[in-house]
C-alpha cells in the first residue's frame, strides 16, 4: 500500500436527524430519529474523505460534533497516513479513555483518513486494504423492533422482501419468557426453516435470567442470541454462553480491541461483531479482524453498513454484515443490497458521498 500525498487542510461536521422508515424500539430504549454527525475531512490537496457518527441520541450531538472538531485541531496539518494519525490521537486522548465520544471522534476522523487516501488513489477502500470487492452476506435488521407480536409476521415479510434477504434480526426481551417465545414463532411461521434468524435482548437481563430465557430458546432455532446482560459483564456472558446451545454473539459496544481480548479470555461469546465507530474506525477494525482471525471466531459487523462491506471483504472471518439504512436519507447513493449481499460500489475510498438537499433539509444547530 502506497499513500497518496496529502495533508489535512481542516474538518468540517453537521448535526442532522434524519428521519428512520422504521423508528428504533428495542428492549432498552427507543430512537425515533438517527442524529448523525456528517465529518468532512479536507486536504490542501482537494481531496475530502467522508465518514458519519452515529449519536445515539440528539442531546449527543452538539458534544460529538464539539470533539471530532477538538480532536481534528490535533491533526491539522498533518499527512493523511491514518496509522499515524490514529497513534497520535490515542496518545493525546490517552487520559480520557477510548470509549464515549472521544473514542467516537478518534473513530471517524480514522475512517475519514482512510477514505480520503483511497480516494486520492483512485481505489475503492477494499482494494486500498488489499482486497478484492465481492457480496457481502447480510441481514436486515431495519425492523422487527418491540412490535405486538401480531404485527411481527408482517414485518419480517417486508425485511425480506426489500432486497432479496435471507437473514433477518428479531428483538426479544419482553415482559416475559412466553412472550419472547410467543414472538420468536410467530416470525418463524411466516419465513420457514429456510430463513435465518438472530435475536437480540439489548442488554436487558441479568445472566440469571438469560440463562433460564436462553435455555427455553434453544429449541426454537434461532442463530444467535446477541447482548443477553450488560455489554461490560464479560463474566456474566460467559455463564450464559456455556449453559445454553445457541450461539452467543456480542461486540458491539467494544471500545478497544483490549476489551474484545477481555471477552474472548472470558469466553463470553461464540460469535463477534465490532462496531468500526467503537473499536477505532478501519485501523482498530484491521486488529479486530486480526484477533478474530487469530481466535478462529467468525465476526461480524455493526452498523455503518457503507464501511462494514469494505471491511468484511478483508475480513479474514467474515461472517454477517447487519444492514441498517438509517444514514440513507443524507446519502447521495446509499448502499446497494442484491440477492440478501451487500454490494460494494465501483467508487474510490468507502463510497460515502452527501445529498446536498436532504442533508440542509436535516440539518440542526
Amino acid at each position: 500500500m502506497t499513500l497518496p500525498e496529502l495533508t489535512v487542510r481542516a474538518v468540517k461536521t453537521t448535526p442532522v436527524v434524519a428521519p428512520l422508515k422504521r423508528p428504533v424500539a428495542a428492549a432498552t430504549g427507543s430512537i425515533p430519529e438517527a442524529p448523525l454527525v456528517l465529518v468532512d475531512l479536507e486536504t490542501d490537496q482537494g481531496i475530502t474523505g467522508r465518514a458519519y457518527a452515529f449519536a445515539q441520541s440528539a442531546i449527543a450531538l452538539r458534544p460529538l460534533a464539539a470533539m471530532i472538531g477538538g480532536m481534528a485541531g490535533l491533526i491539522q496539518g498533518d499527512p493523511v497516513a491514518p496509522f499515524e494519525i490514529e497513534m497520535k490521537l490515542r496518545k493525546r486522548t490517552l487520559l480520557l479513555g477510548s470509549g464515549g465520544v472521544a473514542g467516537i471522534a478518534l473513530s471517524v476522523l480514522d475512517m475519514c483518513a482512510w477514505d480520503a487516501a483511497a480516494k486520492a488513489a483512485g481505489m475503492p477502500l477494499v482494494e486500498f486494504l488489499g482486497g478484492q470487492r465481492r457480496p457481502v452476506r447480510a441481514y436486515n435488521s431495519c425492523g422487527l423492533w418491540m412490535m405486538p407480536v401480531e404485527r411481527l409476521a408482517n414485518d419480517a415479510a417486508a425485511l425480506l422482501d426489500e432486497g432479496g434477504f435471507q437473514a433477518v434480526k428479531l428483538r426479544v426481551g419482553r415482559n416475559t419468557l412466553e412472550e419472547d417465545i410467543a414472538a420468536v414463532r410467530a416470525v418463524k411461521e411466516r419465513i420457514g426453516d429456510g430463513v435465518t434468524l438472530m435475536a437480540d435482548f439489548n442488554q436487558k437481563l441479568s445472566a440469571a435470567e438469560a440463562i433460564h430465557r436462553g435455555r427455553a430458546l434453544d429449541a426454537e432455532g434461532l442463530y444467535w442470541i446477541e447482548e443477553p446482560v450488560r455489554q461490560d459483564d464479560y463474566d456474566g456472558c460467559a455463564r450464559v454462553a456455556a449453559a445454553i446451545r445457541t450461539p452467543v454473539q456480542i461486540g458491539e459496544n467494544f471500545a478497544s480491541t483490549y476489551e474484545m481480548i477481555h471477552a474472548i479470555h472470558a469466553g463470553a461469546m461464540r460469535y463477534v461483531m465490532p462496531d468500526v465507530q467503537r473499536i477505532g474506525g478501519v485501523t482498530g477494525w484491521l486488529r479486530a479482524a486480526a484477533i478474530a482471525h487469530a481466535h478462529g471466531i467468525e465476526m461480524s459487523s455493526h452498523l455503518f453498513p457503507e464501511y462494514s462491506a469494505h471491511l468484511l471483504a478483508v475480513t479474514p472471518t467474515c461472517h454477517f454484515l447487519e444492514y441498517v439504512d438509517w444514514a440513507a436519507p443524507v446519502l447521495a447513493e446509499p448502499i446497494e443490497i442484491r440477492d440478501g449481499c451487500a454490494v460494494i460500489p465501483d467508487r474510490p475510498g468507502a463510497g460515502v458521498d452527501w445529498d446536498a438537499a436532504a442533508v440542509r433539509r436535516f440539518a440542526v444547530e
